[in-house]
């Protein structure tokens, strides 16, 4: 269990900060860079569960963002080159396989779509379009890193990738199972005549 005794360390006033295996980074490296965009994302889903009145989403919310959790520790703590040493959470096939299971569950609620949608409807759905957007980013600066570092988990990246579909689904779940989307219409926001 980890134990905070102080918030305030001082060891970050100079722009560096600790990852999970105890080396010293730029506060602007890749990786925080990384581990903020995912945190960003887990403060939105807060506001989501917030906003729910579905209990179930609440529910589902409350898991992702422990999962969240997880896969921020797994950013935090570079995969060492012996893997019986690593005694951080890992994202592995299993998660990725949870979350393809949920966007399947959710799906089946819904009518199949029409048209593009906009981001918008109920305040929850709003809330998880947001968070959709905020994920495809963390999945991006991920994408970043991978290319550039060592010690990186792929897996991180798929299940980033899963859960902005998941959270797409569920933004539609929220809006009375898709009944209540704002569908795009193209080409009629602003006439000739405006």
């Amino acid at each position: 269990m980890v134990r905070l005794d102080r918030i305030y360390t001082r060891s970050g006033d100079l722009g560096q900060t600790s990852l999970g295996d105890g080396s010293r980074v730029s506060k602007t490296s890749q990786r925080i860079l990384t581990m903020g965009v995912v945190d960003e994302l887990n403060c939105q889903l807060g506001v989501a569960a917030a906003l729910s009145q579905n209990d179930d989403l609440t529910a589902l919310l409350a898991q992702i963002q422990q999962l969240l959790f997880d896969l921020g520790a797994d950013l935090c703590c570079p995969v060492p080159d012996d893997s019986s040493r690593d005694q951080c959470p890992r994202i592995a096939d299993y998660h990725v396989t949870w979350m393809e299971q949920q966007i399947d569950t959710a799906t089946d609620r819904l009518q199949p779509l029409c048209s593009f949608i906009l981001p918008g409807g109920a305040a929850d759905a709003a809330c998880l379009h947001l968070s959709r957007a905020i994920c495809r980013r963390a999945e991006l600066e991920f994408l970043v890193l991978a290319a550039e570092s060592a010690g990186i988990n792929s897996q991180v990246g798929i299940l980033l990738n899963r859960l902005s579909d998941l959270l797409f689904v569920l933004a539609r779940c929220a809006n009375n199972d898709g009944q209540n989307d704002v569908l795009w219409n193209p080409g009629r926001a602003i006439s000739k005549e405006s």
